[in-house]
Formats: C-alpha cells, sequence, structure tokens
C-alpha cells in the first residue's frame, strides 16, 4: 500500500465516520434530554448505533441523583441507563452492566439487541383489545339468550 492509497482510505474513513456523527446529531433533536446530556447521546450511540431514532420511542428522565433515563424501545420493552461517577451503568431485565469495561458493553448491546427482538407489543395490545371485546359481546349475547329462554318458558 502506498502512501497515496493510505491517505485516500483515511479520507474515506473520516467521511463516514463524520456522516454518522452527523446524522446522529440530527436524530438526537428530537429528544430533549440527549441535547440537555450529551454524554447521554455518546452512550446511546455506543449502545445502538448512530441509527438508534429506528429503535427509540422515547426517552425518560426517571431520577436527578444518581441521574438516571429510562430508554423505551419501539416495541414497548425499556432498559435504564444510570450514570455514575466512573461511567454508565446500563440495568437491562434487571441485570446491570457497567459500560467502562468492554465486554460489558458488548453483553448490554447484546442484551439490548435481545429484547428489541421480542417484537411490538403494540400488536399484543392489539389482540388482548379484540379478545375482551368478544368476551364483552359473548357475554351480552348469552344475556339476551337466557332472557329469551327465560320468557318462553
Amino acid at each position: 500500500m502506498t502512501a497515496a492509497e493510505l491517505r485516500e482510505k483515511i479520507k474515506a474513513l473520516v467521511f463516514q465516520v463524520y456522516n454518522e456523527r452527523k446524522q446522529a446529531d440530527d436524530a438526537a433533536v428530537a429528544y430533549d434530554e440527549l441535547t440537555k446530556f450529551p454524554e447521554l447521546k455518546d452512550i446511546i450511540v455506543n449502545l445502538l448505533t448512530h441509527e438508534f431514532d429506528s429503535f427509540l420511542e422515547k426517552i425518560d428522565w426517571v431520577a436527578p441523583k444518581p441521574t438516571t433515563f429510562r430508554i423505551v424501545l419501539l416495541n414497548g420493552q425499556s432498559f435504564l441507563l444510570t450514570y455514575s461517577p466512573r461511567s454508565w451503568i446500563a440495568t437491562v431485565e434487571g441485570k446491570k452492566y457497567y459500560l467502562l469495561n468492554l465486554d460489558e458493553e458488548e453483553y448490554a448491546c447484546q442484551a439490548i439487541a435481545r429484547i428489541l427482538q421480542y417484537g411490538p407489543s403494540s400488536g399484543a395490545e392489539v389482540e388482548g383489545d379484540a379478545d375482551a371485546g368478544a368476551d364483552e359481546g359473548g357475554a351480552e349475547e348469552d344475556v339476551d339468550v337466557n332472557v329469551d329462554v327465560d320468557t318462553e318458558a
């Protein structure tokens, strides 16, 4: 590899990283917490890539000290990010991951990917509402039938 080829590769990588950072900055505008806490945005980008907006529904500021955020995903699942003086702590499905350690950051990413695979909860709510409506309608029909049977007897 020549020096000119190396320069071209570095230029291409810098351009790619700059575009990803700009895309993450544009997506962060939609969330007030990410503009108030830039460190939070960096952690979310580390955990969910620069396309985090495709996976997040909202970010709730849960507690002021220790600063804790609930990250709600599009499928209704959530996890917590807590700021500590040494590093961030991700609590995913009840397990704590200290994001200072690279291996624990990877485990946290895998746990978040696992809860993203659960699927949308909105579909389950729609099915639950449809079942509840059918049960209520069925109960009314049974009452009507019983009333008709009682009047005939």
